[in-house]
């Protein structure tokens, strides 16, 4: 009878211990934005404007 509820009592402790099962971990993914824009984007109208005018004069 000793052996028995031994038996119970491990079987119970161990089906509580794994009662709530093997979950997978949740991993968010990593995003990574990439700019695509260029540092110098702004530089070509006023460029494009001085060369207009140096040309202009130079034809004066």
């Amino acid at each position: 009878m000793k052996k028995l509820a031994l038996a119970a009592a491990l079987s119970l402790a161990a089906t509580a211990t794994f009662a709530g099962g093997y979950e997978e971990p949740v991993i968010e993914p990593v995003i990574i934005e990439e700019d695509t824009g260029t540092s110098g984007g702004g530089l070509w109208i006023p460029l494009l404007i001085f060369i207009v005018i140096g040309a202009a004069a130079a034809s004066s």
